[in-house]
């Protein structure tokens, strides 16, 4: 049960980690995650099932991903529709693709072979191994882009758009980046997810944002003053304990009908920590 929940948590992580790229880098609160991360789930699962190597089928699922948040990036920076609109409108677009795609509302892998299965080790600890090492891809991937000159106007840009722009960057470029590759990273989780789970859902995405920022705040929270590298890791970190939190309402007997509700709950509690922090030990010391 515990390698079960912690692989989860890790495979949820690198949603987490796509999120970070745009709410908390460049501020810009995008909801293409809905969207893309079951759109990813739905490209590889149908690539899958007709046969084609999952790890090709995988990479495929990230580039649909990508052309989602190319999409979103184009209506918010070209079209100068709001941002959350963009991204709702986006959303709600790769419904219909997805149906598209599966020619169903949702489509099972059984019988075939997934990224895991190629790993020697029984089919828990095969999900465990695959997922660590795709969480350290990213993280890998993503401190070294963002310890580039690239990578460091692309901070700036999240940081402060109106100085960026005053030291020549092209901040609108830079968003579009970020967000083509935030939704890519985003597209893996739900490629990676629908192979565990053995089926991809045109209605997966529902809520996926709120377990990506769960994993966000909840490592916040815990750790504080920390590098990039420690920060992102604190978002893996985040995702598992996230995962147990679930783990618990369920063996406490809670209807697991209502999953969202107690996300929300949870990530609700978490934002308000701060505050109630503030509220309850203000000026409050410890003797010695």
């Amino acid at each position: 049960m515990i390698v079960s929940i912690v692989s989860q948590g890790l495979a949820w992580s690198i949603l987490g980690l796509g999120i970070y790229m745009t709410f908390r880098i460049l501020n810009f609160p995008d909801m293409t995650a809905e969207g893309s991360f079951p759109l990813g789930g739905a490209v590889a699962v149908t690539l899958i099932s007709s046969g084609m190597n999952p790890f090709l089928a995988t990479l495929l699922a990230v580039l649909a991903g990508c052309v989602a948040g190319l999409a979103t990036g184009l209506l918010y920076t070209k079209g100068k529709i709001p941002t959350l609109l963009s991204g709702i409108l986006v959303m709600t677009s790769c419904h219909s693709i997805m149906l598209m795609i599966m020619g169903r509302a949702n489509l099972g892998l059984l019988g075939t072979q997934q990224i895991q299965d190629y790993l020697p080790f029984s089919n828990p600890v095969n999900n465990l191994v695959a997922d660590l090492i795709f969480v350290v891809l990213v993280i890998v991937a993503l401190l070294f882009f963002l310890d580039t000159k690239l990578g460091q106007a692309y901070i700036a840009t999240g940081d402060n758009p109106d100085m960026a722009r005053s030291f020549g960057i092209n901040t609108d470029s830079m968003e579009l980046m970020g967000l083509v590759l935030s939704n890519g990273v985003i597209a893996l989780a739900g490629a990676l997810i629908a192979q565990q789970e053995g089926y991809a859902d045109v209605s997966r995405g529902i809520g996926v944002i709120v377990i990506g920022l769960a994993s966000l705040i909840i490592g916040e929270v815990l750790f504080k003053s920390l590098t990039l590298a420690e920060r992102l890791i604190t978002i893996v970190v985040g995702a598992i304990i996230y995962q147990f939190l679930i783990w618990t309402v369920i063996a406490l007997g809670f209807n697991t009908s209502y999953l969202r509700i107690y996300s929300a709950v949870i990530l609700a509690l978490c934002l308000m920590i701060p505050t109630l922090k503030t509220k309850f030990f203000k000026g409050v010391t410890i003797s010695k």
